[in-house]
């Protein structure tokens, strides 16, 4: 491996050592050193690359919600129409809830980042607007924002609980929020 300035990785790797970090003990307990350490560079190479652990954690972020985003891409750029979609979005929830615990630490750790410092929120309103690209082309605007906010509350409640919820009550909340002229009626 290449060492010094010259190694074309040495970037990546701090945001991804910054990010295991994160997942790992918090952000709270995060510092240059902690990272240099497990990315494997020199402490310097720190600020070489990064003008301070604002800009950092921002890169890491960017990079992360990219991640997610790759995920509502794979599951839902295929929809052929919204009946198709709607099983899409049961199947990302499902996905995310199930995947890593690593992403849905991240996740939880950038709403508390972004609820505190306002320069965050930026990235929080570009991850959920590039979330709704792919929901605009099957349900209108509200209706894929509102679908965003329950793929986010689905997530994070089955991610949370003892006793999840099967992919039939997915779906019928996400039939409720896209049907069209409002909700269906509740079955007895």
């Amino acid at each position: 491996m290449a060492t010094g300035h010259t190694d074309p990785r040495r970037r990546e790797r701090i945001i991804a050592a910054t990010l295991d970090l994160i997942a790992e003990e918090g952000l709270a307990a995060v510092s240059h050193r902690k990272i240099a350490r497990r990315a494997g560079v020199p402490l310097g190479s720190m600020t070489y690359h990064f003008s301070g652990m604002d800009e950092l954690l921002r890169e890491a972020f960017s990079e992360f919600t990219g991640h997610v985003v790759a995920i509502f891409d794979t599951h839902l750029a295929a929809p052929s129409g919204p009946e198709e979609a709607r099983e899409a979005v049961a199947g990302l929830i499902h996905a995310l809830s199930e995947d890593s615990t690593r992403d849905l630490v991240l996740t939880q750790e950038l709403y508390a980042l972004a609820a505190r410092r306002p320069a965050y929120r930026e990235l929080t309103r570009e991850w959920m607007r590039r979330s709704r690209v792919h929901l605009e082309k099957y349900f209108a605007p509200d209706t894929a924002r509102q679908l965003d906010a329950l793929i986010e509350g689905l997530t994070l409640h089955l991610a949370l609980s003892r006793e999840p919820h099967d992919r039939a009550l997915t779906l019928e909340a996400i039939a409720r929020i896209t049907a069209p002229g409002g909700a269906p009626p509740r079955e007895p």
